[in-house]
């Protein structure tokens, strides 16, 4: 019985933690608003700025054309995130504080990657 047990503890980890990557992951119910196009590329976000107002969630579907670029905000709560081409990451978050937050790519790209910024200025 023990080790029927443990076969399905394993069996629901193993379950997660392929769903993971797909989860969205918010600190409150997700965004009415529709969610807000990111698209990278190399060396540069697309659009490279977006405004979002404080205390209302936000949800991005983030992809990219070409490479594999990252992005990730602890000031934001926007989990560690990879963008892959031909694939829709979405993420949802719920600033806390007014301000203009710079969020750098965190996946090495190439020459332009210390370039690479998403500027979010939430009102």
């Amino acid at each position: 019985m023990e080790k029927r047990r443990s076969i399905l503890r394993m069996s629901l980890i193993c379950i997660l933690t392929a769903l993971s990557p797909a989860m969205t992951f918010a600190d409150t119910a997700p965004s009415s608003a529709p969610p807000l196009a990111v698209t990278a590329s190399n060396y540069k976000f697309a659009p490279s700025m977006i405004t979002v107002q404080v205390d209302q969630a936000v949800t991005l579907d983030l992809t990219s054309t070409e490479g594999v670029h990252g992005i990730q905000s602890s000031d934001l709560g926007i989990p560690a995130t990879t963008i892959v081409p031909g694939r829709t990451k979405t993420v949802t978050f719920t600033p806390k504080k007014t301000g203009t937050f710079l969020i750098h790519c965190t996946v090495p790209c190439g020459p332009g990657h210390a370039d690479m910024v998403l500027t979010v200025k939430v009102t």
